[in-house]
Formats: C-alpha cells, sequence, structure tokens
C-alpha cells in the first residue's frame, strides 16, 4: 500500500528571537521535505511578522504560550479540529510536551522529544550539540533529512535571502559600494545583565572603529535607547535606531553592515545570519558551541564579560572585516 502523503503539518518554534533564526534552516528543510503540504507555524507574537514573511508557512499562529484554563483548552480544540497529521517540535521543551499530551489520546505523528510521541529524537548526545545539527539530528530521526550533517559545524546556517530579496537588498559581500558601518547590538535580555558587555567598552569601541573609517549604528528596542545614548557621549556621530527597527529591518541592516558586534542576543543572529562578518560576545553565562550564529563569526567569550577587553574585540573585529 503506498506511504499517505502528509498534507497538514503544524511546526512548533515560539521563542527566542536567537533560537527562532536558527530554527528557519530547519523550517526550510521542512517545507523542502513537503513541497505541497499545508503548513502551519505555532508560535508567538513577536514573531508572527517575521515567519509570515517566510516561504516556509501557508499560516501563522501565535497562540502558542496559553495562559489559563480557558486558553490551554481553546488551543487544544483548534488543533484537535486542524487534524494535522504531522508535528515538528523545534522547541522540545515542557511546554511543547503539555501540547502533546493534551492531543491524546490520538495525537498526530509527532517529531521532538515529547513523551510517547511517534518519531522521538532519540539522540542521547541531543543535548550536547549545537541548535543547526540537534534540529538537522532531529530531522534526520523523523525521516525527511537521511544525510543530515550533524558533524559540529557542519549543518547550513539559516537563509534569509527571502528577506533581502524582498527588499532588493544584495548582502555586503556582494560587494555593493555603500558607506561602510558598524551595527552595534549592546543591549538583551533585561533579566540576562550577566549577557551584556558594558556599555562604556561599546563607547570606546566605537571610537576605534570611527577612525578606521566605519560609521556606527545602535539598534535595539526601545528599553535600550539609554545605551546607545551611552555610546553617542562617547562617539557623538553615532546612529541611534533603538526602537525604530523591526526584525527584517535588522536583516537589511546587517546585509549592508561592514561589520556587527554585540551580545548573543537575537537581532545579533538575524544580523550575522543575512551575512554581516559578526563578533558575538559571550559570557560564562551560555556556551557558544550550542547557540552561536553561523557565517563569518568570530566568537569571543570571557567568564565575566566585563573582563573582556576592548582591545580584544576591536582585534577580531579587524580580522573579520572584509578586506579593502
Amino acid at each position: 500500500m503506498p506511504k499517505r502523503e502528509v498534507q497538514k503539518i503544524l511546526v512548533i518554534k515560539l521563542s527566542a528571537l536567537g533560537d527562532f533564526v536558527l530554527a528557519l534552516a530547519a523550517m526550510k528543510k521542512i517545507r523542502q521535505a513537503h513541497p505541497k503540504a499545508h503548513i502551519t507555524l505555532l508560535t508567538t507574537p513577536p514573531f508572527e511578522a517575521l515567519a509570515k514573511a517566510s516561504p516556509y508557512f501557508n499560516a501563522v499562529h501565535t497562540d502558542g504560550r496559553p495562559e489559563g484554563f480557558p486558553q490551554w483548552m481553546t488551543l487544544r480544540r483548534r488543533l484537535r479540529t486542524a487534524n494535522f497529521n504531522r508535528v515538528y517540535d523545534l522547541q522540545t521543551s515542557n511546554h511543547t510536551n503539555r501540547i502533546f499530551q493534551l492531543l491524546r489520546p490520538n495525537p498526530p505523528a509527532w517529531s521532538g522529544i515529547a513523551f510517547g510521541c511517534s518519531l522521538p529524537h532519540k539522540n542521547p548526545l541531543r543535548n550536547q550539540m549545537h541548535t543547526l545539527e540537534r534540529q538537522a539530528d532531529q530531522l534526520m530521526y523523523a525521516g525527511i533529512w537521511p544525510d543530515a550533517p550533524t558533524a559540529p559545524g557542519t549543518a547550513p546556517g539559516p537563509d534569509l535571502s527571502w528577506v533581502l530579496a524582498g527588499e532588493g537588498v544584495r548582502p555586503a559581500s556582494s560587494g555593493v559600494k555603500a558607506k561602510p558601518y558598524a551595527m552595534f547590538v549592546p543591549g538583551g535580555s533585561a533579566h540576562r545583565p550577566e549577557k551584556r558587555w558594558p556599555v562604556d567598552k561599546y563607547g570606546e569601541l566605537a571610537r576605534i572603529l570611527y577612525a578606521r573609517g566605519l560609521d556606527i549604528v545602535v539598534i535595539g528596542g526601545p528599553q535600550e535607547t539609554a545605551l546607545a545614548q551611552a555610546i553617542q557621549r562617547q562617539a557623538p556621530r553615532t546612529r541611534d535606531l533603538t526602537g525604530r527597527t523591526d526584525f527584517a529591518s535588522i536583516a537589511i541592516l546587517g546585509a549592508k553592515a561592514a561589520l556587527a558586534v554585540g551580545n548573543d542576543t537575537g537581532p545579533l543572529h538575524l544580523a550575522a545570519a543575512a551575512g554581516a562578518p559578526t563578533v558575538v560576545l559571550f559570557s560564562g553565562a551560555s556556551d557558544p558551541a550550542l547557540s552561536a550564529p553561523r557565517g563569518k563569526v568570530a566568537v569571543l567569550q570571557a567568564p565575566q564579560l566585563s573582563d573582556l577587553a576592548v582591545a580584544k574585540v576591536a582585534q577580531a573585529a579587524a580580522a573579520v572585516l572584509p578586506k579593502a
């Protein structure tokens, strides 16, 4: 009997931005494996516009983190009514395990680590793998990527060409002539201050890069405007774009940038995925072997980011900058 074609698929990816950007690589592979399927993304509101602009989904739902019993039951009814043939859980968390359990006694074929799922990612070393290789490995176990590259550093990174094509943008590496600028990402999660390089060091780096012929652009949310202003006090020509960029425009800025420097945070992942030569700064709170962006990327790590010298960051920036 011929195998029934998978026609209705649910992909789950809820947060956070850096993880969502990395997951775009797996989302692309899922679409390639199921070119005719109707694919729905279950996510959260911050990622709706980016997901809808992508070529991977037919529908995007943003109620992936229900609060309270009524919302959970509403989500359950909608998922059951949809009659998905398969679910690719790219979040693989306790939360998505709960979603799976809510769909019993007859859950759809489920790729992930939810207890009792039919397409489990059984690799006992999965939590020691970088996100890109781990999700490639998950899709191999699900049967849609038999030759998945899973050795460290081999899985392809996210492809943002669809963002750039929509704006008529070519990456900086293509030789586009424009005034060179460095994009700074000095912010990050407010509850993770240990993941931020001190803003005065960004200011010092801005002066060094400006002397080398680069303008400076600072991006971030509106809550990070104070960081941009602190950098401006040391390097007055710095341009403050905090609170004025959505995810697509960050990617476009990254594609045009001569350099991106920033903390381990989502917007820097977007810039790196768009092609910016990137210096990413990790504290001891995160492991770059599991989550660093890919591309032309230099990773610097210090147990305490306050101990990371400006000279070392400037040296890394010089190493990744395109040669004149």
